[in-house]
């Protein structure tokens, strides 16, 4: 990794870091400024043998100068929090149609896979002034993918889905690494984070290896699980039906009421006695064992996209 790394900002979450971090360094520059230069004015003024009067000092009953200082640094302090907040706020928000691709994490390596199907080792590639959501997950210990240029850097635990969401605006190739030592071959857990138009990412997309897209591989590995045996409409088993279940709240046994995100699905999987869905027995089988991470990723999108379908249906499209 070089220099440039962090001085390029390749979206404007990062040009506004870049500026709140620029407003500090001068404030805090002026600050040191402000304390040495008084120091060394007193240091003169007052030194051993100076004629500087020494009497008693008089009592002072007006506190407008610390009243000053003190409301000065708290108003400098709320406007400062309020910019940092806002901006760390707009950069956790989740905008629509934002081009979802899962990382999974693993010693000592970046596993990332498009919603095409395209599959990259230590490479992510995106296309610019394009809305991108990474959802993440670890196989084994706590790692932090971290995006110099972009001024991001987000943990990706096992058990559990973390997100990272940007939209880089400057085209080329910028370095990603792990920022959370996870163990001895941490220093090489880096690869490359490539930027390029939608046009280019379009063609790149086109030369990858044929595959089924994420949906169709969940779909394929949905039915040799038998999945298909108990949730699928018309089923004698007394299972959830999925069809639209993305996104819709589900009220569980336990009388909680969740969303059904990514997370909510994923434990579904690997703890169906976790977040055991209100009027259904416990039948559902834990495969904690049987399916990996990528698998779990699969299921997952297969499991999304029929809230999709389920949508246009309603509406009166054919999926």
């Amino acid at each position: 990794m070089n220099l440039a790394e962090f001085t390029t900002a390749a979206s404007d979450y990062a040009a506004h870091v870049d500026a709140l971090f620029a407003l500090l360094s001068v404030i805090s520059g002026a600050v040191v400024a402000l304390v040495a230069g008084l120091i060394t004015v007193f240091l003169i003024r007052y030194h051993r043998g100076s004629r500087a009067p020494r009497g008693p000092t008089p009592e002072r009953v007006d506190h407008e100068i610390e009243i000053g200082w003190t409301v000065a640094t708290l108003f400098t302090f709320l406007f400062l929090f309020w910019w940092a907040a806002s901006d760390q706020l707009a950069a956790l928000a989740t905008p629509k149609n934002a081009l979802e691709i899962h990382v999974v994490a693993k010693q000592w390596m970046w596993r990332i896979q498009h919603p095409s199907g395209a599959r990259e080792i230590d490479e992510l590639h995106v296309p610019a002034n394009t809305n991108v959501r990474l959802i993440m997950t670890s196989q084994d210990v706590i790692h932090d993918l971290y995006l110099p240029v972009l001024r991001l850097k987000q943990d990706v635990l096992p058990d559990r889905y973390t997100y990272l969401t940007f939209n880089a605006n400057k085209t080329g190739v910028f370095h990603l690494t792990c920022a959370e030592f996870c163990g001895t071959d941490h220093s090489v857990m880096a690869g490359r984070f490539v930027v390029v138009t939608p046009e280019e990412y379009s063609r790149w997309n086109a030369a990858q290896p044929e595959g089924d897209d994420l949906a169709h591989q969940g779909k394929a590995l949905f039915h040799s699980l038998g999945c298909s045996g108990c949730h699928a409409p018309g089923s004698t088993v007394h299972a959830p039906d999925l069809n639209g279940i993305y996104g819709s709240n589900v009220k569980l046994a336990d009388g909680r009421t969740v969303t059904a995100d990514e997370a909510y699905l994923r434990d579904c999987i690997l703890l169906p006695d976790k977040n055991r869905v209100a009027g259904f027995p416990p039948l559902m089988p834990n495969f904690s064992g049987s399916v990996n991470q990528g698998q779990v990723v699969s299921l997952v999108a297969y499991i999304k996209s029929l809230a999709t379908q389920s949508t246009e249906t309603r509406q009166g499209v054919q999926p």
